[in-house]
């Protein structure tokens, strides 16, 4: 039986964090071999990961130095690349080369919302991948999905060919009203539809919570990682098939996989826990960015979204007594990147954002925050 955690390949080890492609290659060749060594078998990928070189990175720590048998592979084709029917051979063909194998085990539609699916419709995305699975170049069929539980009602209804769906689920969206994990979980279950976790710690953020959260769940298991608290919410959750988790350092991957070996379910004092821990989170972030760096590629003026969403939510915390530092980090981003205050408000970013985040909005605020810092130049 597959065990439950998979490695999520959109957050790989780098040796430069201002460059994606940076990827350092022989860290993630150790974390690759420990991972299986544990039993572990699972990786999911897509095309557009890392600089559209994620799957070229898969292929040389995985695929080349391990047997086919010993490994299930997952990548994604985004609909928002389409310009015509065509596309889709050529593209995948594309995928199958450089991830070096001749069949994906999963095989997903790739962060499908209202826009993508109109996208997937008009090109007949959704006859073309169960072609390829009749044809054996694909296993399991499904979609990864960020919009609303009523559009996803919508597509399981019209398509209960699919496999899996892969979805947004951790504890603190599982009652936000943007990301709606509970509802959009509910209508995966209601149409039985098995379910892949993406974000269990939310890009991160819950690997990191304000102090009284951190007091609360320390008090209660001090042996256990903040992140085991997420990804044992997700993965306790019926249903649910895998959990993905992006694992960057050995320190992460043994720790993830220590407790996912012999799985065990929240109990419900740790639920109980998890809910007042989700009360001090709510109030202690501004944006509810995952760094997912869908937005940057879509940036005219070159803005590096996620990071300075990354020093405004720093600089917001109710821990935090001054934000100096965070001024620095903003300069040196500054000095060959956009500023927030260039911002034109085109919302091109707001229409990949998983996170439905009012990115145009909160640029307005961050520049305040930060472009009349002490020692930023006028430009």
């Amino acid at each position: 039986m597959t065990k439950k955690l998979g490695f999520g390949c959109m957050r790989l080890p780098l040796l430069d964090s201002d460059d994606q492609a940076s990827v350092d290659r022989e860290t993630f060749n150790r974390l690759v071999d420990t991972f299986l060594e544990k039993g572990f078998n699972y990786f999911d990928t897509a095309l557009s990961y890392h600089g559209f070189k994620s799957e070229e990175f898969v292929r040389e720590a995985l695929v080349k130095r391990h047997r086919r048998d010993e490994f299930l592979l997952a990548t994604k084709l985004p609909p928002r690349m389409l310009q015509e029917k065509e596309d889709h051979e050529r593209i995948f063909s594309e995928q199958l080369a450089k991830c070096g194998v001749e069949f994906f085990d999963y095989y997903l539609l790739h962060n499908i919302g209202v826009s993508a699916y109109q996208l997937a419709c008009r090109y007949d995305s959704f006859g073309f991948v169960q072609r390829k699975k009749e044809e054996g170049r694909i296993g399991k069929v499904g979609i990864s999905f960020h919009d609303t539980p009523e559009l996803l009602d919508e597509i399981l209804t019209a398509h209960p060919e699919l496999d899996f769906v892969q979805l947004q689920i951790n504890y603190i969206d599982w009652e936000n009203p943007g990301i709606q994990s509970r509802r959009c979980y509910e209508v995966a279950r209601k149409h039985r539809m098995p379910i892949i976790v993406m974000e269990p710690c939310k890009g991160g953020n819950l690997a990191v919570v304000p102090a009284p959260a951190e007091e609360l769940m320390k008090s209660y298991n001090p042996d256990a990682s903040l992140p085991s608290w997420a990804i044992r919410f997700a993965a306790s959750l019926e249903g649910v098939i895998m959990v993905l988790s992006g694992m960057g350092t050995m320190e992460q991957l043994l720790d993830n996989t220590s407790y996912m070996t012999d799985f065990k379910p929240l109990c419900a004092d740790e639920y109980r826990i998890i809910d007042q821990v989700t009360g001090i989170i709510n109030a202690d972030t501004a944006v509810p960015c995952t760094t997912c760096q869908y937005c940057v590629d879509k940036c005219p003026k070159n803005i590096p979204i996620p990071s300075y969403f990354a020093l405004y939510n720093s600089s917001k915390r109710a821990v935090t007594d001054n934000i100096s530092s965070q001024f620095v980090y903003y300069l040196n981003l500054a000095s060959n990147h956009g500023r927030a205050g260039d911002c034109t408000g085109c919302r091109k970013c707001e229409e990949t954002c998983p996170q439905h985040i009012e990115i145009s909005k909160l640029m307005k605020a961050v520049s305040e925050t930060f472009d009349n810092g002490p020692g930023l130049p006028t430009k």
